[in-house]
């Protein structure tokens, strides 16, 4: 039997850290909309976190330098390790972004949109879910149902901010500066490709209009250059013959 490697076992937990990331979503939604303590949510989000301490021990055991892997990868030990930066855990989602390749299609650019706008809309799930936690039993705060972290999620990701709703907790704070990067990294990469996508079409429309000017006068230099070879076919012809009655003169001029 090979021996387990960090790619196989990457490869063999992708499919259960997705489904133990959707259980946890599944429970965190709960246990944060609904504000409440369940006994079963918090054994599901306790059993999801020992799921992703496994992952991280593993990887690490595992890593052919683990010196170098450890320091590479110090956002996965906070995410572990850190109780308050447990909505991060979210971004185990980013797993199930591959289904959308069969949406983007063969081209790096339609996969490339599908992959962002994927993205987009989980961390402005997870955004508003994060921030509900951290505010929602705040007094003062004013981002205390679901339906307000959400847009407030949507607003801040897309870099518009209408400041009816802010958060007001220095975790809540992390949050929307993690939303506010991820937005201005979406839009740059959404701007980029229909920049791109603009480009590439006034291309192809430029060679369309230059191919067909020239046609006629491809059409014309291919008829001449076909009569020019016939021409040259029949001189060929003609210079055969008469090479052939000198040499049968200059025969009868030795036997002579």
């Amino acid at each position: 039997m090979a021996a387990m490697t960090q790619e196989s076992w990457r490869k063999r937990s992708e499919i259960p850290l997705t489904a133990a990331a959707l259980v946890f979503l599944a429970a965190y939604s709960v246990q944060v909309i609904s504000n409440s303590e369940s006994v079963m949510v918090e054994i599901l989000i306790w059993v999801t976190w020992a799921a992703f301490v496994v992952d991280y021990a593993v990887n690490l055991a595992l890593a052919p330098r683990r010196g170098r892997w450890f320091i590479r990868n110090l956002h996965e030990l906070a995410i572990v390790m850190l109780p308050a930066l447990r909505p991060l855990r979210l971004l185990r989602l980013i797993t199930l972004l591959q289904v959308l390749h069969r949406v983007g299609g063969n081209a790096l650019r339609g996969r490339l949109l599908a992959y962002v706008l994927g993205a987009a809309a989980l961390l402005t799930y997870a955004g508003a879910l994060a921030v509900l936690d951290a505010e929602e039993n705040t007094p003062g705060s004013n981002l205390t149902s679901f339906g307000d972290a959400l847009w407030w999620a949507m607003t801040t990701i897309t870099t518009v901010g209408y400041r009816d709703h802010y958060p007001i907790t220095v975790l809540g704070r992390f949050v929307a500066v993690g939303l506010m990067v991820g937005g201005i990294a979406v839009l740059g990469v959404v701007t980029a490709a229909v920049a791109s996508w603009l480009v590439e079409t006034v291309a192809e429309e430029t060679a369309a209009e230059v191919d067909e000017a020239e046609a006629p006068l491809q059409r014309e230099v291919a008829r001449l250059t076909a009569q020019v070879a016939r021409l040259t076919a029949m001189l060929e012809n003609r210079r055969e013959p008469a090479a052939g009655s000198d040499g049968g003169t200059e025969d009868a001029g030795g036997a002579t």
